[in-house]
């Protein structure tokens, strides 16, 4: 008899906002941001004035995720604006997820600021897992400063729409017995993966809850969407997903991969090279610690209406320093980027050896055959002073510093 599954999803709460506010408070802040009106937000002078994260004072005067710092201050003259750290969040994001390893070694970082877990065939460690639940939720909040909500399911779905359902700091259950209760009265819009452009149709279809998409004829819905998304939208209402939880560590030897849900939709190119060279880093840093290089490069793009599309290429040598395979990757992304908003976005390495075959050209120049020790003195850099000791050129003087 197959098992049923038993997903959690945990997801922090504000999370650039939270963990700025903890960051401050290590430091001898007097004030604890998310009790005041703040928001997160970029350098209002270099045109990255958009709120990324708000506190529950700010979301109750009217300020939204994604205006203009000018539009905000028109809505709360007081309103407090802290830069965004991205090395900061995704400390707190690793960190997060070294904790929740403990708990089993299926868990995928979905993005920087939330995890699913595979609790499924752990019973006999951890016979209630309401309780188990709470306990998770309970000791980041003690040991780490911050607050989590985590939603338990059958499945993927079902355990984010779960975690989505009050916030913050709560623990709440979507099993298959509660479909039917807790997610048909929903309006669809809040169905997971469901954007404005969808649910705009689905309006339009006198379509306005989950429960009246569940029990909508799937012929009907492929009339108005693709028969993939048709399928798709049904099979959500319905509270159905057969995805599995994908840990990093699965596959490992064969690609090496990083993407993230952005916290705004972003259309401007620079920005979207700055989070690919901070993934960049990430992952040749850790292809170096696994002692390999790799052969192929992909970047993968969801844009704002969930359509995906990637691009692949492979190198002329196998390596594993950063600058080389982020020359590649920028590559990929003027090749590939349709120019629309993206909503996430990721790196892949495969190909991956143990051994570098270098092949060599007339043209290839002394100072290239030493990046790899280059390289060593630069991670050893790192390692001593921390991320941030070191830039990209480019990126130096950004107040993002990614």
């Amino acid at each position: 008899m197959e098992k049923k599954r038993l997903i959690f999803h945990v997801d922090v709460n504000n999370a650039f906002l939270s963990w700025t506010a903890v960051a401050l408070l290590k430091k001898g802040y007097a004030i604890d941001i998310r009790n005041i009106c703040s928001i997160i937000g970029g350098d209002e002078n270099l045109r990255k004035g958009v709120v990324l994260a708000k506190s529950p004072i700010a979301k109750k005067l009217g300020i939204k995720t994604a205006e203009t710092i000018y539009s905000a201050r028109r809505k709360s003259p007081q309103v407090k604006v802290f830069p965004p750290d991205y090395n900061l969040y995704h400390e707190q994001s690793d960190l997060l997820y070294k904790y929740l390893s403990q708990f089993t070694p299926k868990i995928e970082r979905y993005s920087i600021d939330e995890c699913f877990l595979d609790m499924t065939g752990t019973s006999l460690l951890y016979a209630d897992p309401l309780k188990l639940a709470y306990k998770i939720k309970d000791e980041i909040k003690t040991k780490y400063g911050f607050t989590v909500n985590v939603g338990i399911g059958n499945n993927k779905l079902c355990a984010k729409m779960a975690s989505d359902f009050e916030k913050p700091d709560k623990v709440h259950t979507l099993f298959a017995e509660e479909i039917e209760s807790k997610l048909w009265p929903l309006p669809v819009g809040d169905l997971f993966m469901v954007g404005n452009q969808t649910a705009t149709i689905l309006h339009k279809m006198n379509i306005y809850t989950i429960g009246q998409l569940a029990n909508t004829d799937l012929v009907i819905l492929k009339k108005y969407f693709k028969n993939q998304l048709g399928d798709f939208l049904k099979r959500s209402a319905l509270g159905i997903d057969d995805s599995e939880v994908e840990s990093e560590s699965k596959n490992q030897n064969k690609c090496i991969s990083i993407s993230e849900t952005l916290p705004k939709d972003i259309a401007d190119s620079e920005e979207l090279k700055k989070i690919l060279y901070y993934q960049t880093e990430k992952v040749t840093r850790k292809l170096r610690r696994q002692k390999q290089y790799c052969l192929t490069v992909a970047i993968s793009f969801k844009n704002s209406n969930f359509e995906k599309y990637s691009h692949q290429q492979k190198l002329y040598n196998q390596t594993n320093v950063t600058e080389e395979i982020y020359r590649e990757v920028v590559k990929l992304f003027d090749h590939s980027w349709r120019h629309d908003s993206i909503r996430n976005i990721g790196i892949r390495l495969s190909d991956l050896v143990q051994i570098k075959e270098q092949q060599l050209s007339l043209f290839d120049k002394d100072v290239d055959k030493n990046n790899d020790k280059i390289q060593e003195v630069v991670d050893s850099i790192k390692d001593k002073y921390g991320p941030n000791s070191i830039y990209l050129g480019n990126f130096k003087n950004s107040t993002d510093k990614l």
